[in-house]
């Protein structure tokens, strides 16, 4: 089941994507990670998707990524009066905490943690942006606004305060108790919306520990104030570009993005780009061009993965969406102009055993024809590291801990194999050279690369660098 590519495909399961039949689809055309959107299905039915991932798990032989993503904090108007209304630009409207049911005048506004944090000057936008309003004066349970962009609002529609930290938990009572039973179940990562400062990762932290790895979604324009230090603190990181398109213009976001996926890369941590992607595959057959370039930039920009969500969760073409992405990121790889990339985007070492040995292993497979790179790690560490200089040749990861291996399905390159520890090192070259043998990334006669640490099962010694050959 060797990947050809080196990017990642996560997948959102849903309705169209249940049956086990569909899932061992899914994973051959090329998922690496599925996704279990937490904001809709029931516990019991994302509890069935779970056990049809670990059966493909187990039919297939490679370890397979499941990213919980929790709903975050939704913001809603609250229920208007006589259906739908529709404001005009230039009228006042008011928004306040009174449970009296909306008009096209007011409409009530259920979050006292917005008033608190809202001053004159601040835009609301309503609706996905459809409607945009302007703050002229407020207290501690209203807002007077002017309507700079009219349009319909009806009942529960969501509301963004672009350019505002506001006084609230990432974390809902709702993520708590989907939190709990992901933790569970067993996800190999916990997806955070709602991102806005780094503490919202201490919190999540704090309740996971090492159970799960984080992913931090960037949806709000305040997270990208504190960039470094969210990448700094999250295990990976996710360009959710849905609400952060909505907060921001439409001309920023590939910007932003683009500054994203390189703060990433210095870190060494993984990077998704998500929302939209194959959009108009939710009902037909092929993607736009549009959409194959916004994949192919994803890819070029050296994304460590790109996500379906609509796509796969809810379309009509949820296998069809995987194989096209995965024939892009496949062309883009192949690109000679995609290794330029690569290669002008690298960031300087660290001051580590670990950064000088990835880096040498950098140096040696674009010095000498090296079929694969082969990285024992206990945490994953050294995997992520050896990623983060995104060799010329795939690494494979071998490791005695499950869960890490599910884990670094979503990184970069990395090939993950669970296997059994060892102790010395001409057991560890001898189980590198059979493991790539049989996976497919070696051939007799050809070069491989290990780095390891000794001893071996202790975290933190990456130490040993060895060329071996693949021996008949």
């Amino acid at each position: 089941m060797r990947r050809q590519a080196n990017a990642k495909i996560i997948a959102t399961l849903g309705p169209a994507s249940t049956d086990a039949d569909t899932v061992r689809a899914l994973f051959d055309a090329g998922v690496d990670v599925f996704r279990l959107n937490f904001s809709h299905g029931t516990h019991e039915e994302h509890r069935r998707r779970f056990k049809t991932i670990r059966e493909v798990e187990r039919q297939t032989g490679r370890p397979i990524g499941i990213l919980l993503d929790l709903q975050g904090p939704k913001l809603r108007l609250g229920t208007f009066a006589n259906g739908p209304v529709q404001l005009q630009a230039g009228s006042v409207f008011r928004l306040d905490l009174s449970a009296q049911l909306g008009t096209a005048a007011r409409a009530p506004l259920p979050h006292p943690e917005i008033f608190a944090a809202i001053k004159p000057g601040t835009e609301l936008l309503l609706n996905d942006g459809r409607v945009r309003l302007h703050i002229h004066h407020c207290g501690a349970d209203f807002a007077e606004t002017e309507v700079r962009v009219g349009g319909e609002l009806s009942d529960h529609k969501g509301v963004n305060v672009p350019g505002v930290v506001l006084p609230l938990s990432p974390l809902t009572a709702k993520d708590r108790k989907d939190l709990a039973y992901g933790l569970e179940l067993g996800v190999d990562w916990v997806a955070l919306s709602f991102v806005q400062r780094p503490e919202d990762i201490d919190e999540l932290r704090a309740l996971v520990g090492t159970r799960a790895a984080i992913l931090a979604k960037l949806e709000k324009p305040s997270a990208i104030e504190y960039l470094d230090g969210i990448v700094a603190r999250a295990d990976a990181i996710m360009v959710a570009r849905g609400d952060l398109g909505v907060e921001l213009p439409p001309e920023r976001v590939p910007s932003i993005q683009k500054k994203i996926i390189q703060a990433c890369r210095r870190a060494g941590k993984p990077v998704v780009v998500a929302t939209q992607m194959l959009e108009s595959m939710i009902k037909a057959p092929v993607p736009t061009r549009a959409e194959a370039s916004d994949v192919a930039t994803a890819i070029y920009d050296s994304a460590d993965a790109v996500m379906l969500s609509g796509e796969t969760a809810v379309g009509e073409y949820p296998v069809e969406a995987v194989a096209i992405m995965k024939r892009i990121i496949m062309q883009v790889e192949q690109d000679s102009y995609y290794r330029k990339l690569l290669d002008a985007s690298l960031s300087v070492p660290e001051p580590t055993t670990e950064d000088a040995i990835c880096s040498a292993l950098r140096t040696i497979t674009h010095t000498l024809p090296i079929a694969t790179i082969v990285a024992y790690t206990t945490s994953g560490y050294t995997s992520l590291r050896a990623a983060r200089e995104r060799p010329a040749a795939p690494i494979l990861s071998l490791t005695s801990h499950l869960e890490v291996a599910r884990r670094l399905a979503l990184v970069w390159g990395v090939y993950p194999v669970h296997t059994v520890a060892t102790e010395h090192v001409t057991e560890i070259v001898n189980q590198a050279c059979a493991i790539a043998s049989r996976e497919g990334l070696a051939r007799t006669g050809q070069a491989i690369v290990i780095a390891a640490g000794m001893p071996i099962g202790t975290a933190g010694t990456t130490n040993l660098l060895r060329i071996a050959w693949i021996e008949p």
